[in-house]
């Protein structure tokens, strides 16, 4: 942020002549690091998000990616210095169409040129790793080190924070040292005493820093985590067999059927037989803070019962009123059904909630398992026909883990995905089987095995004390999981959001039930009790690509046999339609 003399795409007098500040995504800053030979490029670039920019950064993005890169109205400005960076030094010759003469440039591929750009923390993080960092490692890119999220703050009186990255990169088989030891004590410090910076700096040992630590890594990926690369992409259906989870509901009802505990019972007074309406509601305010509110739900109200409540039928009549007001046609649609929400999702049986943003600070996302008569809000992700077991294992420091490393961010609070965090969460599969639908949902019962599993068991395990046990182990995640609800309900009244801060030693019973959970969950998926969570997710990264794999050959072998029945179906078809037509047939000799 400190302002320099020089224009876009002029040397900075205040510097050393070789550094300079343009624009490189309009001047193709490639030509002019390949010209000089620069060794390192190094910037800050603008931070404009993907749903900020103007017409102008718009057409900058689809003029650097193309049209047909996947996912391209969804880059941050920033990501457009990393294409032209690999451009840049990316093996063989680079072209660029900006030139003066409007002619087309080509330059020699700088030597060894290593790469280091500061920027905002959502590129690699939920859909924008796949979108930006998997075409980019196709065309070569490694990463060499990486600062994870900080807060950057300006020296402008008004204070502004971004959430930031630090990547450093190269293209090819180049040298991969790291970059220096940053603000913290190296982990394990390679014996080399060179300089980082220096191109005779040779040790191949890659940096994680994460606040004060630096962190040997062996393999970077674009979730800046020390694990073998994966792209994490938007999946409409769950990578395993467990319920899809969903939005909760959407009143748009400009505020009339909600109501505080207090509005609640004064409004009962005025209307008694309104009482059966109300429900308790949950936002992600309510569940974390303890802030209860209630619903007015009168979508199953008949017109006869809303006669004899006129203060119901007066909120009724100001929705509508609302909603006609709305400039969207779909609001002023809903208008005809002014009982009803625009989304709803009622779920018949106990039920997961989860947060659709939570503080980072926390160790656990704190979920709740709640009855049917609970109505919740958008903000919160809906998960039915939920058991203890799913409970168990979405609370456990494994599926936490998951989160941390895949999640998107609103600034550093994590932003639960559906179609990105819980879709392709690889949960223990083995355990996953052992039951069918029709499973009795109390805690220590015993159940039969699913037909799945009977006609497939000795791919699993020949042995029946090995069935025993992933049996076991299933129901100790369902016993562990309902102490962690009997640790909360031993707190009324205490709020999520207390139990779950940095003072959750207040707290022990819940402590010793997480712990007894988490030693569960990875018992589940065959790692010790004492794993650390760079391992935890590089294991459940293996996962993902193992079952990614195996669902891509599942499709494949589908689409085969979809393909095998079209082309029939047409060789049926094509031999009807040579048949003669039955009038050609009426009145013949044989008709």
């Amino acid at each position: 942020n400190r302002p320099h003399r020089g224009r876009t795409g002029r040397p900075n007098r205040n510097h050393r002549p070789k550094d300079y500040f343009f624009n490189a995504n309009l001047l193709g800053f490639g030509i002019r690091a390949a010209r000089n030979h620069f060794s390192y490029i190094i910037g800050n670039p603008p931070f404009s998000g993907a749903r900020w920019m103007g017409k102008e950064l718009k057409a900058d993005v689809l003029d650097i990616f193309g049209k047909d890169w996947q996912g391209v109205g969804d880059l941050d400005y920033v990501c457009c210095w990393y294409k032209k960076a690999m451009d840049c030094v990316t093996a063989g010759t680079w072209y660029s169409p900006y030139q003066a003469d409007g002619g087309r440039a080509v330059a020699p591929r700088p030597p060894q040129t290593k790469v280091a750009f500061v920027s905002t923390n959502s590129i690699c993080q939920g859909g924008a790793v796949a979108n930006l960092w998997k075409p980019l490692v196709a065309q070569g890119l490694e990463i060499d080190f990486a600062h994870r999220t900080f807060r950057w703050d300006n020296e402008a009186f008004d204070k502004a924070h971004v959430h930031c990255v630090i990547v450093g990169f190269h293209a090819g088989d180049g040298d991969r040292g790291d970059i220096g030891e940053a603000n913290g004590e190296r982990e394990k410090s390679p014996k080399s005493q060179s300089s980082p910076m220096s191109p005779s700096h040779h040790s191949h040992t890659k940096t994680i820093f994460d606040g004060g630590r630096a962190i040997p890594a062996t393999h970077i990926n674009g979730y800046l985590m020390d694990a073998p690369d994966a792209w994490i992409e938007s999946r409409t259906k769950p990578l395993c067999d467990v319920p899809q989870i969903g939005m909760g509901n959407q009143p748009i009802d400009g505020g009339n059927y909600l109501f505080t505990a207090k509005e609640k019972a004064e409004f009962i007074k005025k209307e008694e037989p309104s009482a059966k309406y109300f429900h308790p509601w949950y936002g992600a305010e309510e569940l974390i803070n303890g802030k209860w509110r209630y619903c007015l739900w009168l979508g199953d109200c008949t017109p006869t019962e809303l006669f004899k409540m006129p203060e119901c039928l007066k909120r009724v009549d100001e929705v509508r009123a609302f909603r006609l007001l709305s400039k969207r046609a779909s609001t002023r649609k809903l208008a005809d059904k002014p009982t009803r929400f625009q989304t709803e999702n009622f779920p018949k049986s106990h039920y997961i909630v989860i947060p659709e943003v939570s503080s980072e600070n926390r160790r656990y996302i704190p979920m709740g398992y709640l009855s049917p008569d609970v109505l919740c809000s958008n903000k919160l992700r809906i998960m039915p026909d939920a058991t203890p077991f799913h409970f168990g294992v979405l609370m456990s420091s494994v599926h936490n883990a998951w989160v941390r490393a895949v999640c998107g961010r609103l600034k550093s609070d994590y932003d639960y995905s559906i179609k990105i965090v819980y879709n392709n969460f690889p949960w223990p599969e083995s355990l996953l089987s052992l039951w069918g639908d029709s499973e009795s949902r109390s805690l220590g019962e015993d159940s039969k095995l699913s037909p799945s599993l009977q006609t497939s068991k000795t791919t699993i395990s020949e042995s029946n004390e090995a069935l025993r046990t992933l049996r076991s182990l299933r129901q100790k995640i369902e016993q562990t999981a309902q102490s962690i609800l009997d640790a909360r309900a031993k707190y009324p009244d205490a709020t999520l959001a207390q139990m779950y801060s940095d003072k959750m030693y207040l707290f022990p019973e819940l402590v010793a039930a997480h712990e007894a959970n988490d030693r569960a969950v990875l018992a589940a998926y065959g790692l010790a009790p004492d794993t650390p969570e760079p391992e935890i997710v590089a294991h459940l990264f293996g996962l993902y690509a193992e079952a990614t794999k195996a669902t891509k050959r599942t499709e494949e072998t589908k689409g085969t046999k979809v393909a095998e029945a079209t082309r029939k179906t047409k060789a049926v078809s094509q031999s009807l339609r040579s048949l003669p037509s039955l009038s050609s047939l009426e009145g013949g000799s044989n008709g």
